[in-house]
């Protein structure tokens, strides 16, 4: 028996908050990247371990406030605590190995494409570990050409935002590349959501139980307070907005001299000639 599906309970309320979420943290994440490529490489690794915390919780909050608007008729919905968590750590870990493989090697090339192939699949898993964490009467099936496409839809925004992230254009750039990012990520979480469908266990299941905005809203308590202060952090940096380096960009490694800045024109010295010397330096003949 099929259960009857409702992704939206809520209306637009939820699909609208879960897309504000998925751009607050892309857009705190993608400026603490660019941020790491302004700073010597003694900092780096924690600006990029910041955004990778931001865009992972970011994410993770999208999804399960998206997925407060997800019921199914016939049958409760609880969440199990440890593998809902759990994808949360995967996200935080996979889109984190994406990231620092781009701030280290550059948005480019080979680079490029693999840190955001690994941040797209860190997307994607983090969305089908929640839904594995979901405890219902029934049993979760998939149709794989639709998942299939949801996955390449988080690596192709993935690997987009973290190009923006490497462009170093200012903080409107990054505005407008976490707003794409939101709305790739909301379309990679619906379309997954396209391909569920629930097989309801043959025996009978009570349709009481609390609801999954109950069950939900206590977990997001400390995303939520995470992505805030991490929006403190980048705000309180007076450099994040313009997008300009503070320090020098980076540190010059073991061995080899730092560069020396090098005026716009150079003047030679001027030959100074002595009284008593021609220009050809010889003596000037003395009166005895």
């Amino acid at each position: 028996m099929q259960g009857t599906i409702d992704g939206f309970s809520y209306g637009l309320v939820t699909p609208l908050v879960a897309y504000l979420m998925a751009c607050l943290g892309g857009a705190l994440g993608l400026r603490c990247t660019t941020r790491s490529m302004l700073v010597p490489q003694s900092c780096r690794p924690g600006w990029l371990a910041l955004a990778a915390a931001a865009i992972g919780s970011g994410i993770w909050t999208m999804h399960f406030i998206a997925m407060m608007g997800f019921t199914v008729e016939e049958t409760p919905i609880h969440y199990d605590k440890a593998m809902t968590f759990a994808s949360l750590a995967v996200a935080i870990v996979m889109v984190g190995i994406g990231i620092f493989i781009v701030g280290y090697k550059g948005a480019r090339g080979t680079a490029l494409f693999t840190g955001g192939t690994i941040t797209g699949l860190g997307i994607a898993s983090m969305h089908y570990l929640g839904m594995a964490g979901m405890r219902l009467g029934g049993r979760l099936e998939y149709n794989t050409f639709t998942v299939a496409v949801s996955v390449v839809i988080a690596m192709v925004a993935a690997t987009a935002a973290l190009w923006a992230a490497g462009q170093v254009r200012g903080f409107l750039w990054s505005v407008g590349a976490s707003l794409v990012m939101g709305l790739a990520v909301s379309g990679m979480h619906y379309t997954g959501m396209a391909a569920l469908s629930v097989h309801l266990h043959d025996t009978d299941v009570p349709t009481a139980g609390d609801s999954p905005a109950a069950l939900l809203a206590p977990m997001l308590v400390g995303p939520l307070a995470f992505l805030l202060l991490a929006g403190l952090v980048v705000l309180l940096d007076p450099w994040i907005v313009a997008g300009k380096p503070s320090t020098p960009p980076a540190d010059p490694k073991p061995g080899v001299p730092a560069r020396t800045a090098v005026p716009h024109r150079a003047h030679r010295p001027r030959l100074r000639v002595r009284p008593n010397q021609d220009r050809r330096g010889s003596r000037a003949p003395q009166n005895h």
